[in-house]
């Protein structure tokens, strides 16, 4: 399935799981903004990474909410060597400035550069990583799969490092261009915006579940 042809996909999927189905999708923009209650929206995804088609049930809000819990926990465990990065190349670089004279300090800041974007790095690949091992964790339903680095580097082998990033990217694009022009819609942007998050979680989901499954 190629990118176009996945996005096309992605949008009917969410479009048969929402449309129609008012009460799940006012349910899911009410959980969607609450903060902790959210876990479920992330649950629900979790479902939709397996495959399941059509779009599962909004049900068994215990097990949505562990899920969800299981995927937070998941996707902050990957940023680790991110923070880790960040904390040593960037806080290092923060102490020396203020500790400095101008001379030093000057160093010090460029050094702040050099390791925010270093840390941009490590965060994209842990991100990469991240995503492939969330999927793994929902097909498999084992939390250790999440982080079985081997089998989730072959997996994106199998898939093409090149065609995996600009997958992603295409993703990104769209949902980012989405919430952008809805922004811009006067007085209703906003509430839109909050409407829409269901449906754009949905979307993504069973984008990176295709991707997944184009290996």
């Amino acid at each position: 399935m190629g990118i176009g042809d996945n996005l096309g996909e992605s949008f009917e999927y969410a479009k048969e799981a929402l449309v129609g189905k008012w009460v799940r999708w006012i349910l899911l923009i009410i959980i969607s903004i609450i903060p902790i209650v959210d876990f479920i929206l992330y649950g629900y995804t979790i479902r939709v990474l397996r495959g399941t088609k059509p779009a599962p049930e909004l049900e068994d809000y215990v097990q949505l909410f562990i899920d969800g819990l299981l995927y937070f926990i998941i996707s902050v465990i990957w940023m680790i060597p991110a923070i880790i990065v960040a904390v040593i190349l960037i806080g290092g670089s923060i102490g020396v400035a203020m500790a400095s004279d101008p001379a030093v300090a000057g160093a010090a800041i460029a050094g702040m550069g050099l390791g925010l974007l270093i840390t941009m790095i490590v965060a994209i690949l842990c991100g990469l990583f991240a995503t492939i091992g969330i999927v793994r964790f929902a097909r498999m339903e084992k939390f250790g799969e999440a982080f079985a680095f081997g089998a989730i580097k072959d997996k994106i082998g199998e898939i093409g490092w090149v065609n995996y990033i600009i997958a992603l990217i295409v993703m990104g694009i769209v949902v980012g261009v989405i919430y952008f022009v809805l922004a811009l819609i006067p007085i209703i942007g906003w509430l839109l915006m909050f409407i829409m998050i269901p449906f754009l979680a949905i979307f993504s989901s069973r984008f990176i579940c295709n991707l997944y499954d184009s290996a």
